[in-house]
């Protein structure tokens, strides 16, 4: 059992999911690739050097890990079904998000009753920049309640945000969302986290025919406090904190710098916390698989060393009824017409 033998169901996402694998071959073994028998799954399944099976039946009893990459059938897949017949006959499961709350606890279920694995993975809460901005927020809850919480995101990655979110406050309860009208590309939603106010917009657009494409970002969020802003800028980063600006006596009064009062002026108006955020092509083709690396080796840990892993079944039925009361307070999403992605370069920095 020192290499799980894994099976990567879907072809889509899935790619990511096999250069996760490939970074982690002493841990893993790359058996097969499940997919629909189409060019796309031909090319993967050829390219990863592995057999492609086209019917669950195929897949060997032999296999310890599936991870299930197709869309769950709250998304209109058959990924929640596949991945019960999988846990039935005696198959961990790592499931790629997002999953409907009585689909997941039904999975739960069957996990339980054939003594097998079976988790919910989310890449996004596993990305460097989320993973710092989350730990600070924690650090300074500790010292502050947080006053508010202003986020973005897109609607194709609505539950990874509320998952991020909640990876930051600790908890998601209380939580509550009422829709707020729109303006331009975003639909509005307001309500509170974890008990914290908040406002969240959604671009809730979808290019049927290219829907990982066209989103004009992917997660954003501000949690603050008192004493200032921690900014996650985007699911890669970077992560900033602004303290807020507060003009003592001394300053309003004489424009003296120097007092004791004015010393905290003297830091960064913005202080960043990670490094420069990478390229996109190292965010896709290094960082993503890195962030479901971190998923797969909590998986094996769960496999391996049961008594000692994390439990988060709890936690993330919760985190699926909070993100269905969610996309509840948004309307039907707009259906945009694909087009051709237009580069811009980087704008200079103009006249000074």
């Amino acid at each position: 059992m020192s290499r799980l033998r894994t099976v990567v169901c879907g072809t889509r996402s899935g790619q990511t999911y096999l250069a996760a694998l490939a970074g982690l071959s002493a841990e893993f073994d790359l058996v097969g690739v499940l997919g629909n028998g189409g060019v796309r799954s031909v090319s993967t399944a050829r390219q990863a050097g592995v057999p492609l099976w086209t019917d669950v039946e195929e897949v060997p009893d032999d296999v310890d890990v599936a991870c299930v990459v197709t869309r769950s059938s709250f998304m209109g897949g058959p990924g929640s079904e596949l991945a019960r017949t999988l846990l039935s006959r005696g198959v961990h499961v790592l499931q790629e998000q997002p999953i409907h709350h009585d689909d997941l606890m039904e999975s739960f279920k069957t996990a339980r009753e054939h003594g097998v694995c079976y988790r919910m993975g989310n890449q996004y809460t596993q990305l460097p920049a989320v993973r710092t901005w989350a730990a600070a927020a924690r650090e300074l809850i500790a010292q502050q309640r947080p006053v508010y919480l202003d986020a973005a995101c897109a609607v194709q990655v609505s539950f990874p945000l509320v998952h991020i979110l909640g990876q930051a406050l600790g908890s998601v309860r209380p939580w509550r969302f009422a829709a707020a009208g729109k303006s331009g590309p975003f639909s509005l939603v307001t309500g509170e986290v974890g008990g914290v106010p908040v406002t969240l917009r959604v671009q809730n657009e979808i290019a049927t025919e290219d829907s990982d494409n066209h989103m004009h970002l992917l997660t954003r969020a501000t949690l603050g406090f008192e004493g200032g802003g921690l900014a996650l800028h985007d699911a890669h980063g970077p992560v900033s904190w602004t303290p807020r600006l507060h003009i003592p006596h001394s300053v309003r009064g004489s424009f003296d710098f120097s007092a004791p009062d004015a010393v905290h002026l003297s830091g960064p108006c913005t202080a960043f916390l990670d490094e420069t955020p990478p390229s996109y092509r190292d965010f896709l083709a290094e960082v993503l698989p890195s962030a479901i690396g971190r998923n797969l080796l909590a998986l094996r840990e769960a496999v391996l060393d049961p008594a000692s892993a994390s439990r988060p079944e709890r936690y993330h039925l919760a985190l699926c009824r909070m993100w269905q009361d969610f996309t509840a307070a948004l309307d039907y999403a707009t259906l945009l017409d694909a087009s051709a992605h237009r580069p811009v370069p980087v704008p200079g920095p103009g006249d000074a």
